[in-house]
């Protein structure tokens, strides 16, 4: 009973929820049958009360024309604009006259008699009628803003053309039959390990021969030959790859070479050497941590009315919060660690051309 008692309950909600509303009429609110707007019954009751408009008449003289004609006296009435256009044509003759004078003026300032004969042609422009300028038109700035990129894109057009199809320079024959050209490429592997925080040389050893690059048969590096060089330890933020240069070529038998700063590339060809960066993330959150707790106790503060008691924990509360952020923006600028471990392969990519001479046979 209690169940089909609860479902008729649920199904009359439903029917009285979703029945049909009719439409019903609204209820005014204002009465509008007895009351009318001041502005209505002011008015006239049709078209023909409607007052007529007269001629038009300038401004300044209408009213007193309007009362005139209203006491019978017979008034003319001047047609508009006739004179406003000779104010106007007044002012646009002095306005040229003016212009005249002052470009006068300006051609007497720049002319050859008074400096000889440098300035005819800025004299000659200056005698130039100056064009008005429309009021609409656009300030310089916005001018240069818009047609920026378009005179660069016009400037790149009107280059002038190489009209020269052929080089000038000549073939030239290679210095010597031993040589190793720019371009080759020296393998070699580090002996000592790079740690960017200080300056420092480097030592690095050829890992293969090297032969002459017109024969490639002429053994000029052996392997096991000495590279001296420096790396640079002016690391910015964000840098993962230490750049490297090197000096000297030491052979095994103890002649050497000055290689003139030969540049350093890793064995995929990519400039520098990279291998473990340290963004140095533990000393960040330290100091953020620090800055963090500064700020806490900063703000914790007691109700105590004493000026002096106030004045020294605001000012202890600046200090405070400076320091911690003084804290977190020197760690933000220390750069990265960069380590490059011994036995680091890389490669010497020869930029110049190296005369050497032959060491043992041929292969």
């Amino acid at each position: 009973m209690v169940g089909i008692a609860a479902g008729l309950g649920i199904g009359g909600s439903l029917i009285y929820a979703l029945r049909s509303v009719g439409p019903h009429e609204a209820k005014e609110l204002y009465n509008t049958d007895s009351r009318a707007g001041e502005a209505i019954t002011s008015g006239p009751k049709d078209y023909g009360q409607a007052p007529k408009l007269g001629p038009p008449l300038p401004g300044d003289l209408g009213r007193p024309i309007v009362s005139a004609q209203q006491r019978g006296e017979a008034v003319p009435v001047p047609p508009i604009g006739a004179q406003a256009g000779q104010p106007d044509a007044a002012a646009r003759a002095e306005e040229a006259a003016r212009q005249r004078i002052s470009q006068e003026r300006d051609a007497a300032r720049t002319s050859s008699v008074f400096l000889g004969g440098r300035t005819a042609t800025v004299a000659g422009a200056a005698a130039q009628p100056i064009a008005a300028v429309p009021s609409d038109a656009p300030a310089p700035a916005q001018q240069a803003a818009s047609q920026g990129d378009q005179a660069a894109k016009r400037a790149f057009m009107a280059q002038a053309s190489n009209q020269r199809t052929v080089s000038v320079e000549r073939l030239t024959a290679p210095a010597s039959p031993n040589i190793v050209q720019a371009g080759s490429i020296i393998p070699a592997a580090l002996i000592t390990g790079i740690r960017s925080d200080l300056p420092g040389q480097i030592t690095a050893q050829v890992t293969q021969n090297v032969y002459d690059s017109i024969t490639g048969r002429i053994l000029l590096i052996p392997q096991g030959a000495r590279l001296i060089g420096e790396y640079d330890s002016q690391i910015t933020a964000g840098q993962t790859r230490v750049l490297l240069a090197w000096d000297r070529l030491i052979l095994p038998d103890g002649r050497s070479i000055v290689l003139e700063r030969q540049p350093s590339a890793d064995a995929a060809g990519y400039a520098g050497l990279q291998d473990r960066v340290d963004q140095h993330w533990g000393n960040m959150l330290k100091a953020a941590a620090i800055s963090t707790l500064l700020g806490i106790g900063a703000e914790m503060t007691t109700n105590n009315n004493n000026s002096l008691v106030q004045a020294l924990r605001y000012g202890t509360q600046d200090t405070v919060n400076q320091t911690g952020q003084q804290i977190v923006r020197r760690q933000l600028g220390v750069p990265p660690t960069l380590t490059i471990r011994p036995g680091y392969p890389l490669r010497i990519v020869i930029t110049r051309d190296l005369v050497l001479e032959p060491i043992g046979g041929t292969r």
